[in-house]
């Protein structure tokens, strides 16, 4: 007899700068069928890394799951993102349509297999802790033994911009009762 696994909170930074005001929320409402969606950040612009592109929109979700990190990765959020049009290519910084990716599960540490847990970002980058903390500012984050909150009053918020029709448009979808 298989045994179930407990159920797992995850934190998922949601990104995209090739249409996001349309892909964000049609992300999140295509994850919302997947699993439970329990908290949306706000969304904000920022600036890319890397080469010249146009800007980011940002925010993360707070997901209740029995999925592995692997089957959470790359059946669920790979699935999405390629749904969505995103084509990976070697260039890490390239525009995109969406980049569903897992800063945090549960208490997890792992780096294998094309994944790392905690996002090692995390520390270096507002547009990914801000909105974690917005949805779990008292989760300590493995590995370096400080919350969220913490790390985020520590980055600099200059180049980010809320936003506010997408930050309202993924509560609506959250707040949404799916179909039975």
């Amino acid at each position: 007899m298989p045994v179930e696994r407990e159920q797992t909170d995850a934190l998922i930074a949601i990104g995209s700068n090739i249409g996001p005001e349309k892909n964000i929320p049609r992300a999140l409402a295509l994850l919302k069928k997947r699993i439970e969606v329990r908290a949306v950040s706000v969304f904000y612009w920022s600036d890319p890394v890397g080469p010249p592109q146009p800007r980011f929109l940002n925010g993360a979700c707070r997901v209740r799951t029995r999925l592995s990190p692997h089957e959470l990765k790359f059946s669920i959020l790979r699935g999405i993102e390629t749904g969505l049009g995103r084509v990976r290519t070697p260039d890490k910084y390239a525009p995109r349509e969406i980049d569903l990716d897992i800063g945090l599960y549960g208490n997890t540490v792992l780096d294998d297999d094309g994944l790392r847990i905690p996002d090692p970002d995390i520390e270096h980058r507002p547009y990914l802790a801000i909105p974690l903390a917005e949805i779990a500012p008292d989760w300590v984050v493995p590995g370096i033994g400080v919350t969220l909150r913490e790390i985020a009053a520590r980055l600099p918020v200059t180049g980010l911009c809320h936003d506010p029709a997408v930050s309202e448009a993924c509560m609506r979808i959250l707040d949404e009762e799916l179909p039975t």
